[in-house]
């Protein structure tokens, strides 16, 4: 049975999943809402969806929305997911979920109570890309992990952009750095210290970051992000036997790994060719149907935020500190 979608903004993301769900018997995105009743009916125009709705409670009031994609700014994740799962809604909300536990701890136990699902939207988990990268990591295809490095990058400077804005939780970090983190801690599970550096712009945000990440039993990993430079995508993974270079990571639009074992030939392994936002939108829905997954969910969400507090908290201080 097909699972109802209600778009809560009109963010530029939404047409990413608006089409991906157009690829999907699973999701129907039935309806979408602004706080500026024209810009709604526009946006539906536009993309054919059936409803638009002039305020978010208006979305939540909407009995024919079951779950609620939650695309507005990161500083209001927390409030409208909470909105959304009080109005008995499932929730996906778009990475990253916040940098503060707290909210983490708070939403997800209030999914639980509400019997609600509450997922982070980081789709390129859902990907086969990072699903066979991590299986060869475990199977011990480099070794024993030594070192992962990661950068995620793109210009972001357009004036106005929320990204900007520190009172809404703008910066590099929050916005694809987050990313880098998410692989590291998938990867090599959650780091027990953290150090890192900002360079903060003139609107109060972070607009490059470089971090590093240690973990138990000597793996480490570092990272960089940015606004205001090119486009870059970059994971590699080392390990005492070899290491594996991903192509695109983040975006998977050209997915690819190439194996290059210690003294011996490099390799590629083959990596299906799939819509990591339609493979997000059917897993969430088949969830909402009742299938259960620890992808994505409150433990993974907790350790993001966790991780990327400690990140902020090592750059204010300018030293190492425990995670």
């Amino acid at each position: 049975m097909t699972v109802s979608l209600g778009l809560l903004s009109t963010a530029a993301i939404n047409r990413k999943l608006l089409a991906a769900a157009r690829r999907s018997d699973l999701v129907d995105v039935v309806a979408v809402a602004s706080r500026e009743p024209a810009r709604a009916e526009a946006f539906a125009r536009e993309h054919g969806v059936g409803r638009a709705h002039g305020s978010y409670d208006a979305l939540l009031a909407d009995p024919s929305v079951e779950c609620v994609y939650v695309s507005v700014p990161n500083a209001l994740h927390h409030e409208w997911t909470v909105r959304a799962l009080r109005a008995g809604k499932h929730v996906l909300c778009e990475k990253p979920y916040s940098r503060r536990p707290e909210e983490v701890e708070e939403a997800f136990a209030l999914a639980e109570r509400e019997g609600r699902l509450l997922s982070e939207a980081f789709m390129y988990r859902y990907h086969p890309q990072i699903e066979t990268l991590a299986a060869l990591v475990r199977d011990g295809a480099v070794g024993e992990l030594r070192i992962v490095a990661a950068a995620f990058s793109h210009p972001c400077d357009r004036p106005g952009d929320p990204r900007l804005d520190p009172d809404l939780d703008g910066g590099s970090l929050m916005d694809v750095g987050c990313y880098c983190v998410s692989a590291a801690r998938l990867l090599a599970g959650e780091p027990v210290g953290v150090a890192g550096h900002q360079v903060v712009g003139e609107n109060g945000v972070d607009v490059r970051f470089t971090g590093s990440l240690e973990f138990g039993g000597g793996a480490l990993a570092h990272f960089d992000c940015g606004f205001g430079v090119p486009d870059r995508s970059a994971l590699e993974v080392v390990g005492t036997a070899g290491a594996i270079v991903v192509s695109d990571p983040w975006h998977c639009l050209q997915p690819g790994l190439e194996l290059r074992p210690r003294g011996g030939e490099p390799r590629q392994v083959p990596v299906a060719r799939e819509n990591a936002y339609q493979l997000e939108l059917e897993h969430v829905a088949r969830r909402v149907r009742g299938e259960p997954s620890t992808l994505l969910g409150r433990d993974d969400a907790l350790g993001q935020a966790r991780t990327i507090a400690a990140l902020y908290a090592a750059a204010a201080a300018g030293a190492p500190i425990a995670a």
